[in-house]
């Protein structure tokens, strides 16, 4: 893979994304070889040209979270990003200018490039070289000139805003036609707090598979197509679907599929459809505990969990155990101002207490507490580490 490097625009400022944007419409218009874009260690945007032989039509490749192993380098199309764009675009009712306030190697970070390419718009970059803060987010919002405004956040990004007292960042968070939530699960509490402050949210699910969001506040854009399989998982279908992995062809992975000529996705999600059409994600295939010969559902515990006034967010896994086989254990981020010292200790403690007599035997026999839960840095929950240090301490008990 070829690359090229380009520094951020001035010291600590926002990335500079004219090269990869100058690469990016050179592949989606065929001159010019798919692109994968990187941040480097020192902050450097790196534009990757990457070779894709058999695959013509290729633009980009994008890799995956990685949040439970190593990341895939999925390919996606001329056909799969257009697809993506125009269906976003009828959904949102309008293009308009975006605010790229995501890594931008990531699938939702170079959508806003991607979309902003195919609607003929400038993306304004937000400042992230000293993290993701209100204050860089409200700064870069402010420079935005078109009336119709769209962004992707991800939950821990938009707690954050809404949790700011500036009454600035409130009204910019309002000025967006639309603010798509992705990349993890959003609770409720965060949903209803953004009603209730006047911020249009649309929840999105999807992955690089699927070139990002394809479904959105539960129902699928134009030209995709979403069922449950047999074993309860997720398939998602269309021409959004990516044109698989660089590593591995289709068949070894049985995770892409053709089927009356329809391009499938197989995703790692368990779901249901309701009468009316609409798909609720129900948590990880994998996501099932078996303690004590007790099969018990991460996802349904980490909801029991987010339900208490004390905790802004949870993450829920087995872990080994001599005595259970797998032990349920929790990653629990505090509300408030109990997350630091001795204090976040008690409140382990008390709310393991509260759990036990609430939830009987599907209650987390350890909880590790912290102010945040451990994220990657396209905001996904970093599930690995996280479950790495529950087994720990719940080996050292």
């Amino acid at each position: 893979m070829n690359s090229d490097e380009s520094p951020a625009a001035g010291t600590g400022g926002p990335l500079n994304i004219e090269p990869a944007l100058k690469a990016l419409a050179a592949a989606l218009h065929g001159e010019g070889p798919a692109v994968e874009l990187s941040v480097g260690a020192d902050g450097t945007l790196v534009v990757g040209h990457v070779e894709t032989p058999g695959c013509d039509d290729a633009v980009a490749v994008v890799r995956t979270s990685g949040s439970t192993g190593t990341p895939k380098a999925t390919l996606l199309t001329v056909e799969s990003l257009a697809a993506s764009s125009m269906a976003t675009a009828l959904r949102l009712k309008g293009e308009g200018q975006w605010l790229l306030a995501l890594p931008v190697q990531f699938v939702a970070g170079i959508q806003v490039l991607v979309r902003s390419l195919f609607a003929g718009t400038r993306p304004w970059v937000m400042d992230m070289s000293g993290g993701f803060t209100p204050e860089a987010f409200t700064a870069a919002a402010l420079e935005l000139t078109d009336k119709i405004r769209f962004t992707s956040l991800v939950p821990t990004q938009l707690q954050r805003l809404l949790d700011d007292p500036s009454p600035e960042t409130l009204a910019v968070l309002r000025r967006f036609n639309a603010i798509l939530l992705g990349g993890a699960p959003a609770p409720q509490s965060l949903l209803a707090a953004a009603r209730d402050a006047g911020v249009r949210v649309i929840t999105t699910y999807g992955s690089a598979e699927t070139s990002g969001g394809c479904i959105y506040d539960g129902y699928p854009l134009e030209g995709v197509s979403v069922r449950v399989a047999a074993d309860g998982r997720i398939l998602l279908g269309g021409d959004t679907v990516a044109a698989g992995y660089i590593e591995a062809p289709d068949e070894e992975t049985g995770t892409f599929f053709e089927e009356d000529g329809v391009r499938w996705y197989r995703t790692s999600d368990l779901g249901s459809i309701d009468d009316d059409g609409r798909l609720t994600v129900l948590g990880r295939a994998d996501d099932v505990i078996i303690t004590g010969g007790i099969k018990v559902s991460a996802a349904h515990v980490q909801e029991q969990l987010e339900q208490s006034d004390a905790v802004s967010s949870a993450f829920v896994a087995g872990v080994p155990s001599a005595e259970w086989g797998q032990a349920v254990a929790a990653y629990v981020a505090l509300a408030g101002d109990g997350a630091s010292g001795h204090e976040a200790g008690d409140s382990a403690v008390v709310l393991q207490q509260q759990w036990q007599q609430q939830l009987g035997v599907l209650a987390p026999k350890t909880v590790l507490t912290a102010p945040e839960l451990r994220m990657l840095p396209n905001g996904k929950p970093d599930r690995l580490a996280m479950t790495a240090e529950l087994s720990a301490l719940h080996e050292g008990k």
